[in-house]
């Protein structure tokens, strides 16, 4: 089963969305405010993937510049950092694919073609 985590007024989710639906890749909805995932979930996503864990913030978004966050985050443990990320789904960068095969972050096609490829072989 594959989770595809969005917000659903993000112009980059919307491209992700349609880009699965196009190539009738098939996922679950969920709306990354509306259930945001809990610090279990991230904390279980960052060490099953093992994917740095900056690559998890939304760097760009409103609420992270609010709090300073670049500056802040260097001076925080990586529990604090992962225990933050649970505490907003603004702060997480989206959209998530989250399957058994892996996770990705971010709208990037050209990973997320090489990702989804090898199910096809």
């Amino acid at each position: 089963m594959i989770t595809f985590v969005w917000y659903p007024k993000c112009s980059t989710c919307k491209r992700a969305k349609a880009w699965l639906d196009q190539r009738g890749i098939g996922y679950v909805e969920r709306d990354i405010v509306l259930d945001h995932p809990s610090v279990e979930e991230i904390m279980g996503w960052y060490r099953q993937y093992q994917e740095p864990i900056q690559k998890y913030f939304n760097t760009s978004g409103n609420l992270y510049k609010e709090l300073h966050l670049k500056e802040k985050r260097l001076l925080m443990s990586e529990r604090e950092q992962l225990e933050l990320l649970g505490t907003n789904g603004m702060l997480v960068r989206r959209p998530l694919i989250i399957s058994e095969k892996g996770i990705l972050i971010g709208f990037k096609e050209d990973e997320w073609k090489r990702f989804f490829e090898e199910d096809r072989v």
